[in-house]
């Protein structure tokens, strides 16, 4: 006979092979179908609310695996959140105005973009963020994520361009939006200003030059050694470019200062004395001697001569003049710096910016009138070299600011702008105080955040291009005072919201001012339109206000916002002021962060290094469940490393984890809970130990995904798996589950605790591995497709925490007998390796102990020989 047919042996259809690229799909379309997110919000009305505020990723392009990997660690939290017993909802959205999409569309138009309509424009612009919302919505869909598909929130539909509108003029009533001359980040390449956030820093090599400022005044009265004497002040910078818009040289007050003899008797050069040695050095002076020191306050107000053009430099103090390079004598520009322009305002200087938006100098810089910023550099240099004004050139690489966008070096420009003011209102006080109120996760987050509030120049929000709502200001022809009024705020809100921002450049003045309006300064009549737009960084900002205040199913503040790191000085940021500065306080009770993604060997992911994994590469290979097990896996709060030996490493964990799955399902075939199940009294006391070791997986699974530790859990889940479980528990239960009788005690009582742990395992891996699980609950409970979705493992909780099972004794017994199994496999794994024996159950095995060992071994002597098989 064959003796198979005596053996209880596993039966399932669930299939070894996931074939996850295969199967996902058909569960997604299932899951869209029969509308899985709208009944799991049905089912969870009554429940507490706990609302994720999706931050809105920039409809433009493919997703990447840094979004992939954001989308994902938000399913997994509000998947969590759900079966902890919350209702958690799911908007997502989309950032859909700015330049990015501009620029595109610019590319797409040609020739054409400088004559077509600004309204014929904005609805290109508007078409192309509408074709990538929908790409972007079917890739984050593959990829598991549960949401509101149907209706998430863009920051161009006609009620949040609304909205934006509505916040500004909110700020704009209070006062605290001004309007200045004065420096800004400016791409002369995308002809636009720019916030903080959309700079980025990369290496960038500049001319380092130093340059003698001659001093006009007579400082006999500072050093009999400076009377009758040639004497400049010596600067170093690595911007030439802006030298001819220099008003001052500033000096720290509390530096000393020394005059330098060089070369002969009639020239000396004054700079720092702690710095002389080492200029002498850089410039390539030998001869030289310190002939007078002296504090820098004796210079204030005096004057000294531009080395190139026909005006003055006055002298000045200032104390973030440095020790670090230079010479601490340092070339000022109000218009073309932020230190440098609080000084010229201290001076009473102009805000002089020769360079227009294009990066070309106008005839405020004289001769150079006309070239180009930064090519001109050159000719600056040669024509100080021959003027002998030069003192050395050399080259210099540093970390540079650059356009987001464009990738091009960008540069302070001091230009008419709209700002939100962080000392009015005392704005920045209260967002700092706000930042202590929030929990931060990782806590570093706080400080961080804190020490970009506390260091930022007000907000400036104009933005001189098409794509964006407009910043709605109305201002006096006559006299340039704004129009302030909430009877203008509100046709403003009423026009957008039925038509939208293009409201603002469809209709003239008249249409969004009553009737005898008139300029409370001047009394004029007369008014004209800003055309500027607004910085898209305040559009997702005030979604907060948008959304989570405007949706019934949200609420604000939200308990979480979860982006990376790079939003401590973007969205959150951003969030953060727009909320304290009009409802004080801040949007967000938590804020997560995750660091970026970049490949095995730690460097940021680049098309042109060629290191970049699309997630759809990964999906079509692996499934997206891999992509859902490696976000799990990975410890967010540094930068998250991925590679194809990673993503393989992750596809062996879920297999192993997927096979344990597969025999416990294989062995509960005919395994009925309600008339087979054994009461917990009568479970043999290994099987009372595997219960233990499920509950301490329970309370730290349960535990972790409140603390947001995800690798915490694939690392309990793994291990669970793949030994407590695979190695040592259903490798010990084979004898029972196979050769007892089909009824009995002892494999009734295997299969309870099998169908306990696999019925609380899938629970715990639902958030994480959520197709797996969906399949393999339908196995485990006998549901068919047609079976009601509501009958899925989404609509189930955590599984419940039993305390009472936890017996410290019984498992530190059991860890000594693990101990004692593990040490006679290694030896038996070792006579196989070396052919003395072929199977385990061929071995004979001497056990040699000692000590306290000794009388346990002689306790547990039948409980050894039972768990070695």
């Amino acid at each position: 006979m064959d003796y198979r047919d005596t053996l209880n042996l596993p039966q399932t259809n669930f299939n070894m092979k996931a074939n996850l690229s295969q199967k996902e799909p058909l569960l997604l379309k299932r899951w869209e179908k029969e509308d899985l997110y709208g009944q799991l919000q049905e089912r969870g009305r009554k429940k507490p609310l706990y609302v994720l505020h999706d931050g809105p990723p920039y409809a433009n392009g493919h997703i990447h695996l840094g979004t992939a990997f954001n989308k994902i660690l938000k399913d997994i939290i509000l998947k969590s959140r759900r079966m902890a017993g919350f209702q958690a909802p799911y908007i997502p959205g989309w950032d859909c105005h700015g330049l990015p999409i501009e620029h595109n569309v610019d590319q797409e138009l040609g020739a054409k973009k400088k004559e077509i309509p600004k309204l014929s424009k904005r609805g290109a612009c508007r078409k192309y963020a509408e074709k990538w919302v929908k790409t972007q919505k079917a890739e984050f869909k593959r990829l598991g994520v549960l949401a509101d598909w149907d209706k998430p929130y863009l920051t161009m539909n006609y009620d949040y361009e609304a909205v934006i509108a509505r916040e500004f003029n909110r700020f704009l009533l209070s006062g605290a939006v001004v309007r200045n001359k004065k420096p800004v980040f400016w791409c002369s390449t995308c002809t636009t200003a720019l916030a903080e956030a959309e700079v980025e820093y990369y290496d960038h090599t500049s001319p380092s030059i130093y340059v003698k400022f001659p001093v006009v005044d007579d400082l006999a009265d500072i050093d009999p050694a400076l009377a009758a004497a040639r004497v400049s002040v010596v600067i170093w910078t690595t911007t030439p470019w802006t030298l001819p818009a220099n008003l001052a040289v500033a000096f720290h007050p509390d530096f000393v200062y020394a005059a330098v003899r060089v070369r002969d008797e009639e020239e000396v050069l004054i700079l720092a004395r702690d710095l002389v040695d080492k200029v002498m050095v850089e410039v390539g002076i030998a001869d030289y001697a310190v002939v007078a020191t002296f504090s820098a306050r004796g210079l204030e107000r005096r004057n000294c001569r531009h080395p190139f053009l026909d005006r003055n430099s006055l002298m000045v103090l200032a104390n973030y003049v440095t020790l670090e390079a230079g010479t601490g004598c340092v070339h000022t520009a109000p218009g073309h710096g932020a230190d440098d322009y609080l000084t010229g305002l201290r001076y009473g200087l102009e805000v002089l910016s020769p360079v227009d938006s294009e990066g070309c100098y106008t005839a405020e810089a004289g001769k150079y009138q006309g070239q180009q910023v930064p090519a001109v550099n050159k000719v600056i240099n040669a024509d100080m070299q021959a003027a002998g004004v030069l003192l050395h050139e050399s080259a210099v690489s540093h970390s540079y600011p650059h356009c987001w966008r464009c990738k091009k070096p960008v540069m302070y420009r001091a230009t008419p702008q709209w700002f939100i003011s962080l000392e009015e209102n005392d704005l920045r006080t209260k967002a700092l105080a706000e930042i202590e109120k929030v929990e931060w996760t990782p806590a570093w987050g706080m400080q961080r955040i804190a020490s970009m509030v506390e260091n930022r120049p007000d907000w400036c929000l104009s933005r001189q291009r098409t794509w964006g709502v407009p910043i709605t200001v109305l201002s006096c022809e006559e006299c340039g005072e704004v129009l302030k009024s909430e009877a203008l705020a509100e046709q403003i809100d009423r026009l957008f919201r039925q038509e939208g921002a293009d409201a603002w450049f469809r209709h003239g003045v008249e249409d969004f001012l009553a009737p005898g309006t008139c300029c409370a300064q001047c009394g004029s009549t007369k008014f004209a339109k800003e055309e500027d737009i607004l910085d898209v960084w305040f559009d997702s900002g005030v979604s907060h206000a948008a959304v989570c205040e405007a949706r019934e199913e949200l609420q604000s503040p939200a308990d979480l916002y979860l982006e990376g790191s790079d939003q401590h000085r973007g969205w959150f940021q951003s969030s953060l002021l727009t909320s304290v500065g009009t409802r004080g306080r801040a949007p967000f009770k938590g804020v997560l962060t995750h660091g970026y993604v970049v490949d095995g060997k730690g460097k940021k992911m680049s098309k042109s290094i060629g290191n970049v994994v699309a997630p759809q590469e990964v999906i079509d290979k692996f499934g997206a469940e891999i992509l859902r097990l490696w976000v799990a896996s990975e410890d967010y709060r540094v930068d998250i490393k991925v590679s194809d030996e990673i993503l393989k490493q992750v596809a062996d964990a879920y297999r192993k984890i997927r096979n344990t799955i597969r025999y416990m399902l294989g062995n509960l075939h005919d395994f009925d809970p309600g008339q087979d199940k054994v009461a917990y009294a009568d479970l043999p006391e290994i099987d009372r130990w595997a219960l233990d070791r499920f509950e301490e997986l329970k309370e730290r699974v349960t535990a972790a995904y409140e603390r947001y530790e995800f690798h915490s859990i694939y690392q309990g889940l793994n291990y669970f798996c793949g030994m407590t479980m695979s190695a040592f528990y259903l490798d010990i239960l084979k004898d029972r589950l196979y050769c007892s009788g089909k009824s009995s005690l002892p494999r009734r009582a295997a299969q309870t605790v099998l169908h306990e742990i696999l019925d609380g395992l899938l629970r715990l891996m639902t958030p994480v591995l959520s197709f797996t699980a969906a399949e393999s609950w339908e196995s485990l409970h006998g549901l068919t497709a047609e079976a009601p979705l509501d009958q899925s493992v989404f609509f189930v909780e955590f599984p419940p925490l039993h305390q009472q099972r936890r017996d410290s004794e019984l498992a530190g017994r059991w860890a000594k007998l693990v101990m004692v199994r593990s040490e006679i496999t290694r030896a038996l794994e070792g006579a196989r390796r070396e052919k003395v024996i072929g199977h385990p159950l061929e071995a004979e095995v001497l056990l040699q102990v000692s000590g306290e060992w000794t009388e346990f071994i002689h306790q547990e002597w039948q409980t050894i020989k039972d768990v070695c098989i």
